[in-house]
């Protein structure tokens, strides 16, 4: 008799059956003497679709809305139904008597699994394995310690509850947005208030008024010094009494009337989860989150060099204590070596904020495996990954850095002059970032203290000439807007979604048109502000969804129930549907072109794609669609002789310079022609080359003569 083991992908499973021992190879499956281990592509079962309830659903009308089910149909993926058949048959084999899952160790994974076995009609009991690295060692010992399937119940049960919610307030919200205004409109649980945030931020640059100041900075000699207040401000919006203290302290006397100093002690961070990781990869290289996801997904899965990526957890567990100096063996090498390897000569020190039991619930936080690395095999953005992870881990079992802050208080005919300095007593874990810490305390977004530097050996009593004063002009600045790394800041304080999935919602907002990246800053597009006030107040901001977060949260630990969350769910669908229909806004597309469709006549809608802006027909009956890059004729405007432009609108074909403003018609019918008909017009029209116009041509032309002769 064999065992079935389920994984979540084929490199997944190809991993398994290698170190169990599963050599002989299918076509969906590995088979051992033991184990058949397959795979699932995903997800290869999900939630039935309104159609599949009603057929009348195909069609989007507002009058059937909301759509809420008693109970929830699953159905299998179109997509991946060859795999799932596979699978099924795989469960169904008489000399199969147990199954295993070995999907992803989190939510997502126990949803898919539990999907395929309720599908598939798998009635008996199951195993689980549930492992944080896919190393030889960890799968190994994962199957000699696998867990009961009956154990996971509460996580499946949240997961479902998760799946279901975004279902019932996702479609029928979006749905009734499409319909009442007649352009694709996407709202959902957790992207309408991530959305709501961003769109908030932006209201308050809108309403931001800026204001001229002043600051007087003053040259002491060995140090600069800062006016301020005794209330601590240093900024002067009366430019006129900026000048006239400016005068006042230049050139005159001052004396030291004040030294503190006190000693700053700064542990090292904790170790990363997902969130951290991805914020700290975003401020220090611009990665996206997703693109951050993805690599870490490389590092774990391809390569064996990190553990499980999608945690919550900033902690390792106590029975992890004796596998980190094997860790901090496999990494001490290369840029690593000298402060790993001088680790390994003593005892480890290991507090609370490194080994917290408590404070891990599915996964441990993010850190290196047993397995040696081997840095070349990693592309560039791979080992910035690694790099970071490294670099945080090693650091965990360094001292905290220590220095000496200095403040010095001068007194100038009156008024308080103000320096700041640092003197380093012990680098402490900034050796292992090369002596340059990294503060992920610092609020994103605010301002550096300028007045933070080394200061010389000064003693109260202290006299010192202002050698020169001048004004340092400033303005007020607004907020600033929202990155990625703060965006995933704010998603994590307010409990918006998962690690595992605010990768994906913010892509989501991106791919749906109502957020757009400008460098490294995230900005809401005309789709995105007129959507955030299309939608109910409730899915605007982030309390009521984190409220549901927090239920979820609970169902998994099996302090909550489904169904009263559930049936909160469905009445909050309801009242937003409800509030769609009774609506009087109205929606005005953002991204009407200036062409016009050649089949109907109606603006062009532009569309921004991975493969650059495309042009679309918004008439339902239409669909018309061509690239809306700029595309050059051979056609020469007669006047400054450049190349054309070719365009089409309601008229049909035309050609326009871009630097006169010519237009020539060259389709007359107003109907859409094809590209080889186009390209025929444009050889037609094209204004003729001059014949011989290189040297060899000459020469052609020249001998060709001579023989004519």
């Amino acid at each position: 008799m064999k065992k079935v083991v389920l994984a979540e992908k084929p490199s997944v499973a190809r991993e398994i059956a290698r170190v169990m021992g599963s050599r002989e190879k299918h076509k969906s499956y590995f088979e051992g003497p033991e184990y058949i281990v397959t795979w699932a592509l995903g997800h290869l079962v999900g939630l039935a679709e309104p159609e599949d309830y009603d057929p009348k659903y195909q069609t989007w009308n507002l009058e059937d809305l909301p759509i809420l089910p008693g109970h929830m149909k699953l159905k299998v993926l179109k997509e991946t139904n060859h795999q799932y058949k596979a699978v099924q048959q795989l469960l169904r084999r008489p000399d199969v008597k147990e199954l295993i899952v070995a999907t992803d160790a989190a939510r997502e994974g126990e949803l898919l699994a539990r999907w395929i076995l309720d599908m598939a009609k798998w009635n008996k009991p199951f195993k689980r394995l549930w492992i944080s690295s896919q190393t030889d060692k960890a799968i190994k010992d994962g199957f000699a310690s696998l867990k009961p399937g009956q154990q996971f119940d509460s996580l499946y049960q949240s997961a479902r509850c998760r799946a279901e919610a975004d279902w019932m307030v996702g479609l029928n919200v979006t749905r009734a947005l499409t319909v009442k205004y007649g352009a694709p409109l996407s709202a959902g649980r957790v992207q309408t208030p991530s959305l709501g945030m961003i769109m908030q931020r932006e209201q308050d640059i809108m309403n931001f008024k800026s204001e001229e100041y002043a600051q007087i900075s003053c040259n002491l000699g060995s140090f600069e010094a800062i006016w301020r207040t005794a209330g601590g401000e240093s900024r002067i919006f009366d430019l006129t009494k900026a000048e006239q203290l400016r005068q006042k302290l230049d050139g005159q006397r001052g004396v030291i009337t004040k030294i503190s100093k006190s000693e700053k002690v700064v542990p090292p961070a904790l170790a990363y989860d997902l969130t951290e990781l991805q914020r700290d990869a975003n401020r220090r290289y611009g990665f996206s989150a997703k693109q951050t996801s993805n690599l870490l997904q490389k590092l774990y899965e391809h390569h064996k060099l990190v553990t499980y990526p999608r945690t919550d957890s900033r902690y390792l567990t106590s029975d992890m204590a004796d596998t980190l100096k094997e860790r901090l063996e496999a990494v001490g090498i290369g840029p690593y070596a000298s402060t790993a390897r001088a680790l390994l000569r003593k005892p480890l020190s290991l507090g609370k904020r490194i080994i917290d039991d408590s404070k891990v619930t599915d996964h441990h936080a993010i850190i290196p495996t047993e397995q040696t690395v081997i840095l070349n095999a990693l592309s560039t953005d791979e080992r910035k990954i690694y790099d970071l992870i490294v670099r945080r881990f090693i650091s965990l079992f360094y001292s905290p850095a220590r220095y000496d802050q200095v403040a010095v208080v001068v007194d100038v005919q009156g008024e308080s002059l103000y320096a700041k300095g640092t003197t380093m007593k012990d680098a402490g874990w900034h050796a292992v970032y090369d002596g340059k810490g990294f503060d992920e305390s610092v609020e994103e977004g605010a301002e550096e203290d300028d007045e933070s530097k080394i200061l010389p050996v000064l003693q109260q009593g202290d006299q010192l000439d202002v050698i020169r004063s001048r004004i340092k002009p400033g303005r007020t600045s607004p907020p600033k807007r929202y990155t990625e790394s703060y965006l995933l800041t704010q998603m994590e304080k307010h409990g918006l979604g998962t690690p595992a999935t605010r990768a994906d919602i913010i892509e989501k907002l991106v791919n749906a048109d109502t957020l757009e990246r400008q460098g490294n800053a995230l900005h809401p597009t005309g789709k995105g502000k007129q959507l955030i006030e299309l939608v109910s107040k409730d899915l605007r901001t982030p309390e009521l969804t984190a409220k549901w977060e927090g239920q979820l949260e609970l169902i998994a630990r099996g302090q909550g129930q489904p169904e009263p969350f559930l049936k909160s769910i469905r009445e909050m669908a309801d009242r937003l549907v409800k509030e769609v229909k009774a609506s009087s806004a109205a929606y005005k597309p953002h991204n009407v072109s200036t062409s016009h469709c050649p089949d109907c006549g109606t603006r062009l809608l532009e569309k921004k794609t991975r493969k650059g802006i495309v042009l679309t027909c918004p008439s339902d009956d239409c669909g018309y669609k061509r690239s809306g890059e700029k595309q050059l004729s051979n056609r020469r405007c007669p006047q400054c002789h450049k190349k054309m432009e070719m365009k089409e609108g309601k008229a049909g074909l035309y050609v326009q310079c871009l630097a006169c403003g010519i237009t020539e018609t060259m389709n007359k019918d107003s109907k859409h022609i094809n590209k080889r008909e186009t390209q025929q017009l444009v050889k037609k029209y094209a204004k003729p080359e001059p014949m011989g116009s290189s040297l060899g041509d000459l020469l052609k032309a020249a001998m060709e003569k001579k023989e004519g002769k």
